[in-house]
């Protein structure tokens, strides 16, 4: 009888094994496919630069169609008229691969669970250097026609 209990607990857990409960959850799109057209807004944080603020950003054939200053940062900055200021999310992606390669010390990209979008990118080329990081928060992510921006956030 000793001998039974033992055998059977391990043909019990052993039984278990034999055919696995499939995931309920699917997994995350490793890159994320860019769109032809879609809209963002984009809080521009960090470092001394000219992209500051938050902008209302639309995107059409990977190119910035429209960007709209939606404080006054912002709107400072794209009184400036310099030409692609305001990147696409590809062009962010693409920044942040370059500091990596350059070397930068911190380079992160957070992503949308769902569809693997950026919703974060932060890249700090040195971090002995001052004001020479660069913060991009992405939020109000659409496909499509361009949402309105979400209420400015309260510090």
């Amino acid at each position: 009888m000793r001998r039974l209990v033992p055998c059977a607990v391990f043909a019990v857990l052993l039984g278990g094994c034999a055919h696995p409960e499939p995931s309920a959850v699917a997994a995350a799109p490793a890159t994320w496919t860019v769109p032809d057209k879609y809209a963002f807004t984009l809080t521009s944080e960090c470092g001394e630069r000219a992209l500051l603020g938050r902008f209302r950003v639309t995107v059409v054939g990977d190119r910035v169609t429209r960007a709209e200053g939606l404080d006054d940062a912002a709107r400072r900055a794209l009184m400036l008229r310099l030409a692609n200021l305001v990147p696409t999310l590809h062009q962010l992606e693409a920044q942040a691969e370059a500091a990596r390669k350059d070397g930068a010390d911190v380079v992160e990209v957070e992503r949308e669970p769902s569809d693997a979008h950026p919703t974060r990118v932060m890249i700090d080329r040195s971090s002995a250097a001052a004001d020479d990081e660069e913060c991009y928060t992405i939020q109000d992510y659409t496909i499509g026609l361009a949402a309105e921006p979400s209420a400015t956030p309260s510090r």
